[in-house]
């Protein structure tokens, strides 16, 4: 009996998006506004590089990001859930998969020693450059109509659980944790066995929502949760089971 549980990063890990909190370390701590108007749908890597070369230009340096990024607070609940997932790792396995960047999500979770909690972590790779500018690339290519053209979380799901089951391992139930609007391809991917939580309030609860009053439900079962206790105490019931 395992489980996998596949978390994503920003307002759901932590209690805000990573991308929007770099701006901290901007000038009087906002960008100008061409700069932010320059986002394009469905082109938000693009932009977050073009907002580290304004970053970078301004003389921001990795560790003044570093300093910033370990200040954001984790969500409601997550510390002890987070804790209670690493007590009983022979139980689960558990993945971040994320629109937010390498640099950034493991800054802030080895900060708080999390760490060691994640299998693995599906995001933009970003590192920073000799000049000391971070720069994120593409996660990878896909042809998927409904994400953005960085990452399709379906995609990436779906080959996670084909690589572990040609290791021989296949899983009790896969548990879904996120908040956002490219939560949903990967939630409809999910099997009737498998669980769906979404957090109160968020697009992904919404969307998940629709689905249902338009008669085409998710085939999953779905949960909704405001703290990540309302997690733990799901997950210590089907262990008990």
């Amino acid at each position: 009996m395992k489980f996998l549980l596949v978390f994503d990063f920003d307002h759901t890990i932590i209690d805000e998006n990573s991308d929007t909190w770099i701006v901290k370390c901007a000038p009087e701590r906002k960008l100008p506004s061409g700069l932010r108007n320059s986002y394009q749908p469905g082109h938000w890597t693009e932009y977050m590089g073009r907002v580290f070369v304004y970053l970078g230009d301004n003389g921001v340096k990795e560790d003044e990001m570093k300093r910033t990024m370990t200040t954001i607070p984790f969500t409601a609940g997550m510390i002890d859930l987070l804790g209670f997932i690493g007590e009983n790792k022979q139980l689960f396995d558990c993945i971040i998969v994320s629109d937010s960047n390498t640099v950034f999500i493991d800054w802030i979770l080895k900060a708080a020693d999390f760490h060691k909690v994640f299998d693995e972590v599906f995001t933009n790779p970003a590192a920073f450059s000799s000049t000391g500018y971070l720069t994120v690339q593409h996660f990878h290519a896909h042809h998927c109509a409904k994400c953005p053209k960085n990452l399709c979380k379906r995609k990436v799901l779906k080959e996670f659980l084909d690589k572990q089951l040609e290791r021989g391992v296949s899983y009790t139930q896969v548990v879904y944790i996120g908040d956002g609007g490219n939560d949903l391809c990967p939630v409809m991917f999910l099997k009737k066995n498998d669980i769906a939580m979404p957090r109160q309030g968020y697009t992904l609860e919404k969307k998940i929502s629709q689905l249902a009053q338009s008669l085409s439900p998710v085939q999953c079962s779905v949960l909704v949760w405001s703290s990540a206790i309302d997690i733990m105490s799901y997950l210590k019931l089907v262990i008990k089971e």
